[in-house]
């Protein structure tokens, strides 16, 4: 359903983004879809992450996932297990956050200049974060001008409490996360009771991944109508 392609960012690094380009049709004739970027797990743009774009592009959004791996070593695709995270935690920590928000945003002006202008849907761009990508996600609601920000169990949200979140957030975690402490996520819930924050009983990290379980679905509904509610045009 999507392919990749090349995108640079304002430092002059080029990257792989994976990419699911719905269009739809109106009486005025063909116009983009509502933009998505989907950030990545620790395990890179996998068939997973390629799974969720694709979920997204059917529900008629224009999706993007960056690869950020590609700042040390291009076309990384770990597999889930001991090993893969392993890497996956060695690799992001030798990419700055700052670099990681530059291929974002080079994802933002990417949906947004293929956009087709005021009321098209082009310029209404949203942000979905797995993992590593869920914090992320969120320092992309604090730093860009995205439309809505969702992340699922990003375990560095609690060590950025000191910014403004300049759309509206929503945030999935699992009740069996050994990794994100119930005190993390009060400590959020305190600093931004703007933020609608669910957490799931019985899900642990990661639990996106299990596709037939009831807390995966009901986290994809909830994230589905929250950008529905928040995005002109989708």
């Amino acid at each position: 359903m999507g392919d990749q392609r090349t995108l640079k960012a304002e430092d002059g690094h080029e990257f792989a983004i994976y990419s699911a380009e719905p269009r739809t049709k109106s009486a005025a004739g063909e116009e983009t879809a509502p933009g998505l970027i989907v950030i990545q797990e620790i395990f890179g743009v996998n068939p997973h992450i390629r799974s969720v774009c694709d979920g997204f592009a059917g529900q008629g959004y224009r999706v993007v996932a960056p690869a950020l791996f590609d700042r040390v070593q291009r076309g990384i695709e770990l597999e889930y297990g001991e090993k893969g995270f392993k890497v996956g935690v060695g690799l992001r920590k030798l990419i700055p956050e700052n670099y990681s928000m530059m291929d974002v945003a080079a994802c933002l002006e990417h949906l947004r200049g293929d956009g087709l202008g005021a009321g098209s849907g082009g310029g209404n761009v949203a942000v979905v974060g797995y993992c590593w990508g869920g914090t992320l996600a969120w320092v992309a609601a604090q730093q860009l001008d995205v439309q809505a920000a969702v992340g699922y169990y990003g375990g560095g949200i609690a060590q950025h409490l000191d910014g403004d979140l300049y759309c509206p957030v929503m945030l999935h975690f699992g009740g069996e996360d050994r990794s994100i402490t119930p005190g993390d996520i009060l400590a959020i819930q305190q600093a931004y009771p703007q933020a609608k924050i669910h957490s799931y009983p019985g899900a642990g990290h990661g639990f996106n991944r299990e596709a037939q379980a009831e807390h995966t679905t009901l986290a994809l509904d909830r994230t589905l109508e929250f950008l529905r509610t928040n995005m002109v045009g989708s």
